[in-house]
């Protein structure tokens, strides 16, 4: 692996072993067809995620798994699967140059024709919350990057958080904030007008996105942040390893956590919070 000075990040694969293009659009139809291919399209077909129409603004962090999405989503219009428009776009909140040169040598290489913007983001951030930042960060990030796509006519932001962050979001809300809560696939911005979320890449897990990047060369960034490097909690990374240790016991607690999500009994729960209102199951109680 190469270390890129300043960064604290490293590149997954040397960039001379990196497959032809045409090789790895291939891969995504053929080789990691179960996977990658039908989980993202289950996804779209459950969650009613890509309509007739839309223009969707797929948000380029550089990292393994937006340019994965960002290449399921040309597949999915090159396959006529519906009429809908892409803008690929990427923000640049202060990357080290190395992590900018990269982002754009893979998009170029990749074939994704990338609109870079710029921020001040991570200077701001250090600046007014220094020793917790992430949190306030991807705020800022993400409004970002909804006010661009908005700007650029489009109706839905792309993300491209994938299972294991669904299922680590759900036990992180629930061991260190005391509720029961996760991302969802697609949600309505409440500050943007006329913008969605959505999240195509819920069903698929991470060990399959590391494992397509890996097979194909493709020298993704792991982190891109010059801020929270040396500051941020392990807490992400403590459920990381704690789902890991289950699963030597149990192969499938991951999906149950995933399920627990939608398989929500409002008959056997303690109380609930509902447009920002909360209710106790006494509220409902019938004696």
């Amino acid at each position: 692996m190469v270390k890129l000075a300043g960064s604290g990040c490293e590149l997954l694969i040397p960039l001379s072993e990196r497959k032809p293009l045409q090789e790895i659009e291939r891969s995504i139809i053929k080789t990691y067809r179960r996977q990658l291919w039908a989980k993202f399209n289950k996804a779209v077909r459950d969650f009613k995620l890509v309509e007739e129409g839309d223009v969707i603004g797929v948000a380029i962090s550089g990292g393994k798994d937006s340019l994965l999405m960002a290449k399921l989503f040309q597949e999915m219009q090159k396959h006529g699967v519906s009429n809908f428009k892409l803008e690929f776009i990427a923000m640049d909140p202060g990357f080290h140059e190395t992590n900018r040169e990269l982002l754009l040598a893979n998009c170029a290489y990749l074939n994704i024709p990338v609109k870079l913007f710029e921020s001040r983001i991570f200077d701001i951030v250090d600046h007014i919350a220094k020793d917790y930042p992430c949190y306030m960060c991807a705020r800022m990030r993400r409004g970002a990057l909804y006010s661009k796509a908005q700007e650029l006519g489009c109706n839905k932001l792309a993300l491209g958080h994938h299972f294991d962050d669904f299922i680590e979001t759900t036990l992180l809300n629930m061991f260190y904030a005391g509720t029961f809560k996760t991302m969802r696939p697609k949600l309505v911005s409440k500050n943007f007008k006329n913008m969605e979320l959505i999240r195509p890449m819920c069903y698929i897990q991470e060990e399959d996105i590391i494992r397509f990047t890996s097979k194909n060369g493709i020298s993704a960034m792991s982190c891109g942040c010059v801020v929270a490097a040396k500051k941020t909690s392990s807490k992400r990374r403590e459920i990381k390893e704690l789902i890991k240790e289950l699963k030597k016991t149990n192969s499938e607690v991951d999906s149950a956590i995933f399920n627990a999500a939608r398989n929500v009994n409002m008959d056997s729960i303690l109380g609930w919070q509902k447009d920002g209102k909360k209710y106790s199951y006494l509220d409902f109680y019938d004696k």
